[in-house]
């Protein structure tokens, strides 16, 4: 989309798992509809409300919580700070009792079976990621809106513009990776500068940096807990957490009390090889499996993706002594850039592009912001960014059973590893002889998700989705 301003807090957004595009986005899309009908003045006439959905968001919408994010925002309640503890008995007296409190003020009656309708067959010509709200009011009239989620959390309502934050004279407007690479070399300033400078448009800089470090403890947090989190993912595909055990495995006998003795203690494990790798792909593990267990993520720039940028950030910080707030701002605002541009030139939705739209940029993001943070040119950041994705160009969307679980967990796994491999390469290499840019291979991801066919994007229709037998419990 042209002239698009995207900011570091529109990549990143501190949400609730599995999904931003299936959960986050429909989660906020029923937010904004309530916030419409009291801007209309019509939220305390509203007897019934119906939620039709159309597409990927109705065939994966159950594996996802497409219905349980509605529900919760409808409800008033939002994904930043809602109790992740809560959500199961939320939704179950919302079953049970058939009473909806709309905007977490106004009680109407509400059937999940009747009022909840998933159109399988039927899909919107803009997005496959589509709701359609109905109000129905005590006057005998209607409101109807339709609102469309269309990547990492981003809601488009119908009759739009997709992006409503209000638009600043940015000093160094993006749309290409051409673009960013020349306000670079003509201003000396690295891809982490060019961000600050042009979030310092919308807000103070310590502000920024202050949002930055808060999604960080979120992040942290996040790895944390997923690492010290053992028995079964929900859903009903019994898949067992792996990241507590391999974290024990790993760390064996040594003792800690918190992040930062956690930390320690990984450090006095030693720097070999296969030790390192563990731990990245337990990194990357634990985020997945907080986000298929409805826990607080930050998108980056999904939540399906959400555990590439931590691991390998997780990566920098333990095994590159890179555990300094400028450093950690440094790394998320030169991954943010990264992925704006793959949002305007491409798309960071699966439902639009398969997994390489999902994973593919994710670890694009992690192997330019680890690049830069070790000490890359920016040309050698850029470089880094169009090799992680060069290598996940075509990769196809395809969950079994319609969850966040397999094959999406492991591959996280596999993103941040590859991150890591790209940005060693970019670093060893002299980007001036590459014969591949970064724009090239953002186009060429376009181009092959505009030929993938409908079934490996997010809709369980094809892949693995349909050739591992499963039996999953009715919803």
């Amino acid at each position: 989309m042209p002239n698009e301003q995207i900011s570091v807090f529109d990549i990143f957004k501190i949400g609730i798992g599995p999904s931003s595009s299936h959960t986050l986005g429909p989660w906020r899309a029923a937010q904004q509809f309530t916030n419409s009908l009291s801007a209309q003045g019509v939220l305390a006439d509203v007897e019934q409300v119906k939620i039709l959905l159309y597409g990927s968001l109705a065939k994966t919408g159950k594996g996802h919580g497409t219905d349980i994010a509605i529900l919760l925002g409808l409800a008033g309640g939002d994904p930043v700070t809602f109790d992740v503890n809560a959500i199961d008995s939320t939704v179950a007296e919302i079953k049970e009792t058939q009473k909806l409190l709309l905007a977490g003020h106004f009680k109407i009656d509400f059937s999940y079976d009747e009022d909840l309708i998933f159109l399988f067959s039927e899909s919107l010509p803009f997005h496959p990621n589509a709701v359609t709200f109905q109000a129905l009011l005590s006057t005998g009239k209607a409101v109807s809106e339709t609102y469309y989620s269309i990547g990492g959390g981003f809601v488009v309502k119908e009759g739009q513009d997709s992006s409503e934050k209000e638009q600043v004279d940015l000093p160094f407007p993006v749309e290409k990776a051409s673009e960013l690479l020349h306000w670079c070399l003509s201003t000396g300033l690295k891809v982490s500068e060019v961000v600050m400078e042009n979030e310092s448009a919308w807000r103070p800089e310590a502000e920024t940096k202050k949002g930055i470090l808060q999604h960080f403890k979120v992040i942290k947090e996040c790895i944390y807990r997923g690492c010290h989190t053992a028995g079964f993912l929900p859903g009903g595909l019994d898949v067992a957490r792996r990241a507590a055990k391999l974290n024990q495995r790993l760390i064996g006998e040594r003792t800690y009390t918190d992040y930062d003795s956690w930390m320690t203690a990984i450090r006095n494990g030693g720097m070999g090889f296969n030790y390192i790798l563990d731990w990245v792909s337990c990194f990357a593990l634990a985020v997945n499996e907080e986000n298929a267990a409805f826990g607080r993520v930050v998108t980056a720039p999904t939540n399906g993706a959400s555990g590439v940028i931590p691991a390998v950030l997780q990566y920098f910080i333990t095994f590159c002594d890179g555990y300094s707030e400028d450093k950690i701002i440094q790394f998320i605002a030169c991954a943010s850039e990264i992925g704006s541009i793959f949002k305007k030139g491409a798309t960071i939705s699966a439902a639009m592009g398969g997994c390489q739209a999902e994973i593919g940029v994710s670890s694009a993001m992690a192997a330019a912001a680890l690049t830069e943070v070790l000490g890359g040119s920016q040309r050698q950041v850029l470089m880094a960014a169009e090799i992680a994705m060069e290598h996940h160009l075509g990769l196809t969307c395809d969950p079994i059973g319609g969850l966040v679980q397999i094959p999406c967990i492991e591959r996280n796994t596999m993103g941040a590893i590859k991150a890591i491999t790209a940005s060693q390469l970019a670093l060893q290499s002299n980007p001036d002889k590459a014969k591949v840019s970064l724009d090239a291979v953002v186009n060429t991801m376009w181009e092959t998700a505009l030929d993938m066919n409908s079934k490996y994007k997010e809709t369980s229709d094809g892949g693995l989705a349909t050739n591992i037998p499963i039996s999953l419990p009715e919803c």
